[in-house]
């Protein structure tokens, strides 16, 4: 018998979705660097099924269809540059090389010209869902070579999540490191998404003085509104899980947050390409403060403010709280759209906007109702700038406004930190400001460094230098970066 697919990495992401495979009905070889995986997996999780097992990399092609399509979920980094040279010398031209972990993108750029020069093919998809999701139907994000495609379409489209229509969360997404960008992206969405929903939950407790079952209760309420979502529903499970002695176990995990790189990379790529995703930026930057837990403790005994205590009428305040996190979550989204938009002019992908946010509305965790509104956004209008200019975005921004400026303001007042809701709110000032104070910075600029300026009586494109002092002269930078 020959496999389908082969698949490289056996920890639980790979194994589930080794049997996500398999029940649709691909036959799949795998391989461990720690064989012994291997047999533990085929006696156990993989026991009755078609799954075929190698103990080394010339058996597991060996045991391939041609084109041999080899799919790797291993730890980004050193790890899959090495296993593409292990596979290398036994593939041969048309053969096709997957990337499903977290890869950088710029390392998926780089590899896919490399494996290309070899005369084979390259893959790097995104895999979102986590465990459940490779088991049950992830959302799948592949880029690479073109001509791959029509080789992994019918695997991928197959074992993806689904909307409700059948359609899947899959589709090609563009060349070279597309799909591993839109991933990236995908993941600083879920940063923002979980600090906005972290700020709500301290909002709720520490200034309404809420308990975990009465906010377990709210946030069952939200999932039945706009705010529908993987994340607003696991919420709602977190607040309600009670330790072994009926305990909220909320309370009891520290709080400081880890991550693994993804929202970073996002920060760093949009600084590059000079676009504000603000929001993004203050959740990642969120849980570097959160990790200097022993220093915040420290603080907390001689920085002192307000009393957090928040006296306004409950009720009300929480629908305040819910239109704030509405209102600052389509920011996010304006955002992260925004960079792709920038990342696809400078990289030269085609990107399929509407079909991304279709490819995110099933399976990955940050799946949502609210992705429906922005795959209409992109079908109604495929040039669309951006998000907050769409009439359904515009409208629902103009109901919350009040609630969102009452939610950032009181959380001020009382010294609440909400880094992202304040931050989605001055970006949405800023970007509906036709003047901004930059022309004093400009001036700043040009009279300290003679870094030059555009006058607004004047055609764009045309530099200007003062000599403010008398004693400057005429010399101007070389340079002008807008």
């Amino acid at each position: 018998m020959q496999a389908d697919i082969a698949l490289i990495g056996l920890a639980v992401m790979g194994q589930n979705l080794v049997l996500n495979m398999n029940d649709h009905g691909f036959t799949v070889a795998v391989f461990n660097r720690t064989v012994s995986k291997v047999d533990d997996f085929l006696n156990n999780e993989a026991k009755g099924t078609k799954v075929l097992g190698a103990h080394s990399i010339p058996e597991l092609v060996s045991l391939l269809k041609r084109p041999r399509r080899v799919m790797m979920l291993v730890k980004a980094g050193a790890a899959v540059d090495e296993f593409i040279e292990l596979l290398l010398p036994h593939l041969e031209a048309g053969d096709i090389i997957i990337d499903g972990g977290n890869s950088l993108f710029e390392d998926t750029i780089r590899r896919t010209k490399y494996v290309e020069s070899k005369g084979l093919l390259y893959v790097g998809t995104g895999v979102s869902g986590g465990e459940e999701g490779a088991r049950r139907g992830p959302s799948i994000m592949p880029g690479g070579s073109p001509a791959a495609w029509p080789h992994v379409k019918e695997i991928f489209q197959a074992v993806s999540a689904k909307v409700e229509d059948g359609t899947p969360c899959c589709d090609w997404v563009g060349e070279n490191g597309a799909g591993h960008y839109v991933k990236m992206v995908h993941n600083a969405i879920e940063y923002g998404d979980m600090q906005l929903i972290c700020e709500a939950y301290q909002l709720m407790r520490d200034g309404l003085g809420m308990t975990p079952d009465e906010m377990h209760e709210t946030f069952a309420a939200w999932n039945k509104t706009e705010l529908d979502s993987y994340l607003i529903e696991i919420t709602r499970d977190i607040l309600a899980y009670k330790d072994t002695d009926n305990l909220p176990l909320i309370d009891k995990i520290l709080d400081t947050a880890g991550q693994k790189g993804t929202g970073k990379w996002t920060v760093i790529s949009s600084q590059e390409l000079g676009i504000p995703i603000t929001l993004i930026g203050e959740a990642v930057y969120a849980r570097c403060v959160s990790a200097m837990k022993e220093e915040r403790v420290a603080a907390a005994k001689k920085l002192k403010g307000p009393s957090k205590k928040i006296s306004a009428d409950r009720v009300k305040f929480l629908e305040d709280i819910r239109q704030a996190l509405y209102a600052s979550k389509i920011v996010s989204y304006a955002q992260g759209y925004m960079l792709m938009r920038a990342a696809a002019q400078h990289y030269v992908w085609n990107l399929n906007y509407g079909g991304i946010a279709l490819m995110w509305r099933g399976g990955c965790i940050i799946r949502s109702v609210f992705l429906g509104k922005i795959k209409e956004a992109f079908e109604k209008n495929p040039a669309l700038a951006n998000l907050l200019l769409d009439p359904f975005f515009k409208q629902a921004i103009k109901e919350g406004q009040r609630s969102w400026r009452n939610v950032v303001a009181t959380a001020a007042k009382k010294g609440l930190p909400v880094p992202a809701f304040a931050a989605a709110l001055s970006f949405y000032d800023s970007f509906r400001n036709d003047r901004l104070p930059a022309n004093l910075l400009q001036a700043q600029r040009d009279y300290f460094g003679a870094h030059t300026y555009e006058r607004i009586d004047q055609p764009r494109g045309q530099f200007f230098h003062t000599n403010w002092t008398g004693r400057g002269g005429k010399t101007v930078s070389g340079t002008y970066l807008a």
